[in-house]
């Protein structure tokens, strides 16, 4: 099934560029009238005052749901809101049915400031491995798509992530060390070493790309929630970079991972950001 819809019509008319298109009309219907127009009602705390939702956040999911399943009939849907309203719809990522991973807008918190650094992720998955990602930032005008073993483009132009140069400091966007457990913590701060320079990640699917495309050259996570990360991951590995969890072993999107993780622009700037964390556990 994901086969035939992948790879049965390519060209501008072909299921990709459906895809693409209800993405982007998701956001056009959805997000962007909301972006600096937020009302106070429509900001909500979910777990803490780092943890939002917007009416723009709910709306563009339900968008994508109703548009994503008709284009693929017989799939699911794992979205942000609709697990944070019934946590059971996660389990959803070990079912038989293809599953559509969405994240309505990834980087809330820069959303309800009205800044640009935010995303709309929508990654499809079977059987637990991703099959094609697609990251979105309608603001900046970028949308990056990957599909397994065909490459990652950003605005239809190939990307690759390349390796950083020899001897230089590496740039690591990571998660946030007061929002972790205290073993994570230790692992994180970890990367306070010679040769790298960690700093609070943004939107992870902006960080993401920023790996896919050689503009920074890792990141390192404590949560594994799999709207943040199946869209991001494969984007990189198409680009040909790597990911690894603190065991050595790939990413899950259906949890259980050995935390924090990383994705970086190659094997071997994945390996020197493991080692780190390592030493910091």
């Amino acid at each position: 099934m994901i086969d035939d819809f992948l790879y049965g019509t390519a060209g501008p008319t072909g299921p990709l560029a459906e895809v693409e298109a209800a993405v982007r009309a998701a956001a056009a219907a959805e997000i962007m009238p909301r972006h600096r127009k937020l009302a106070a009602h429509e900001i909500i705390e979910k777990s803490g005052p780092h943890d939002l939702v917007t009416a723009a956040d709910r709306l563009a999911e339900e968008h994508l749901t109703a548009a994503l399943t008709k284009l693929l009939p017989g799939s699911v849907v794992v979205g942000e809101e609709a697990v944070h309203a019934d946590p059971a719809v996660y389990d959803a990522l070990g079912c038989d049915a293809p599953v559509w991973i969405v994240d309505p807008v990834d980087g809330t918190r820069q959303f309800v400031r009205g800044e640009a650094g935010f995303c709309t992720l929508v990654a499809l998955a079977h059987h637990g491995e991703v099959h094609a990602s697609w990251t979105y930032a309608p603001v900046l005008g970028e949308m990056a798509v990957a599909v397994r073993g065909r490459g990652a483009t950003l605005n239809g132009a190939p990307i690759r992530s390349g390796s950083p140069a020899p001897g230089a400091v590496l740039d690591v966007a990571m998660s946030h060390p007061d929002y972790t457990t205290e073993a994570q913590k230790r692992a994180l701060l970890g990367l306070r070493t010679e040769g790298i320079a960690p700093r609070p990640c943004g939107s992870a699917g902006l960080e993401y790309l920023a790996v896919a495309r050689g503009a920074q050259d890792a990141v390192a996570f404590n949560w594994e929630l799999a709207w943040d990360h199946a869209a991001g991951l494969l984007l990189v590995t198409e680009a040909g970079g790597a990911q690894a969890t603190l065991s050595g072993a790939p990413y899950r999107i259906a949890g259980g991972n050995d935390l924090p993780f990383t994705a970086a622009r190659d094997e071997a700037t994945a390996q020197r950001v493991l080692a780190a964390l390592r030493a910091g556990g």
